[in-house]
């Protein structure tokens, strides 16, 4: 696991107003690759400070703890006109600004993007991550992922017809749209080099969401299909689904003809592989139901972990379902450098691997507040100028309470 590393994003400066998921998770992702990330969280707290059990020994809940590593933390209150006026005294010297206010939020309270940031500090790159935008038919409703997997569709598409409809267990477009934000940070810095200007990055939940019907929309565009729920299995693909075994659940997943006939080799039954119903793909979609019915019987009794593998060499992808902690405890997890660890903090790892300046945890996530009289301290507020801040409620070491 890398430690100390001085990352890619070493010298980029970041205020990130955001709170809960996609905001919190694109602020993670800069500041794991060496961005210096201040957070500010409201009076009360980012509200996934509450969002357990577990907590660990400090009082920081697990929820909490996976996003917001690495970052500096303090808290202002913004709806105090002195709130804002230290934010913007932050922004100074600032290369990014990341929020997931209400849309409309930051406008009234006079430091939106076009009206007030773009032309007080024009290289600000400023990113919102909201739930539908700012205008349209949705515009300005509030966006949660569960909601949004719905009204997107996706909900439609996961699950089976004795379970009907069912939402994807990982909050998918939060993460995406967290993704998706970090990807437009980084494409308005690189246009910054060339044009000396910032810009705002909208990335919604909504628009990240569609953006994720992979093969669903292609496929309702090319032939107006609209999908159906097929469980484990996939609309297109044959075989490439998941079958119990003697300890366990295997995904298998031929992709080829030649992958089809690898596995049926492997199986002990050449011959399947040869029969009219199965010898192309699109035979094989035919008739899903019947194949299926082959190979689970064919599976039953094999040993899902030392199949899949040799499933796998054999040149025919397949995986035997692994539940979280097996994963989390994987040889090959440790390998990719997938767990991170820090001072009794133990989490995912960054998935973006670069050779000469990897991601790094440098600091575990902190307690509320920690950091709001250094930080202030640095953009040179005196030290009875920040305890009459502290004192008037304007910035915060403690969460308020009520």
């Amino acid at each position: 696991m890398p430690l100390g590393s001085m990352g890619a994003l070493e010298g980029l400066k970041v205020v990130d107003l955001s709170r809960v998921l996609g905001g919190p998770y694109c602020g993670q992702m800069l500041a794991d690759h060496g961005a210096e990330v201040i957070k500010i969280e409201p009076p009360q707290g980012d509200e996934t400070r509450g969002w357990g059990p577990p907590f660990d020994q400090e009082g920081i809940s697990a929820y909490f703890a996976g996003i917001n590593r690495n970052k500096r933390t303090m808290a202002l209150d913004l709806a105090k006109p002195e709130g804002r006026a230290v934010l913007l005294r932050l922004l100074e010297d600032s290369d990014v600004l990341i929020d997931n206010f209400k849309t409309g939020t930051m406008e009234k309270w006079g430091i939106g993007y076009a009206d007030t940031l773009s032309a007080k500090f024009p290289r600000l790159i400023h990113a919102r991550v909201s739930g539908f935008g700012e205008d349209g038919p949705l515009g300005g409703l509030p966006g949660y992922d569960a909601i949004v997997q719905a009204s997107s569709g996706l909900v439609s598409v996961n699950g089976s017809p004795e379970s009907g409809p069912v939402r994807i267990g990982v909050p998918v477009v939060d993460l995406s749209t967290g993704m998706n934000a970090c990807i437009g940070i980084l494409m308005a810095l690189y246009e910054r080099n060339r044009s000396g200007k910032g810009q705002f990055v909208d990335a919604t939940l909504y628009d990240s969401a569609i953006a994720l019907h992979q093969p669903h929309a292609p496929n309702y565009f090319m032939a107006g299909l609209k999908p159906r729920l097929v469980g484990n299995s996939h609309a297109s693909l044959a075989p490439y689904a998941n079958f119990p075994t003697r300890n366990g659940n295997i995904v298998v997943g031929a992709g080829n003809d030649g992958q089809f006939r690898k596995l049926c080799q492997m199986l002990g039954k050449p011959a399947l592989a040869d029969d009219p119903r199965f010898r192309t793909n699109k035979d094989r979609v035919a008739h899903r139901a019947e194949l299926e019915a082959e190979l689970r019987e064919l599976l039953k009794d094999r040993d899902a972990d030392a199949f899949s593998k040799e499933l796998m060499k054999g040149g025919v992808p397949s995986g035997a379902v692994l539940d979280v902690p097996e994963v989390m405890e994987h040889p090959h997890t440790a390998h990719r450098g997938m767990v991170w660890e820090k001072d009794g903090y133990r989490n995912v790892g960054n998935p973006v691997k670069l050779s000469r300046t990897p991601a790094a945890v440098r600091s575990k996530p902190k307690k509320f507040g920690l950091d709001t009289k250094a930080v202030l301290a640095e953009r040179g507020y005196s030290e009875a100028e920040i305890d009459k801040l502290v004192a008037s409620g304007v910035a915060l070491t403690e969460i308020r309470k009520g």
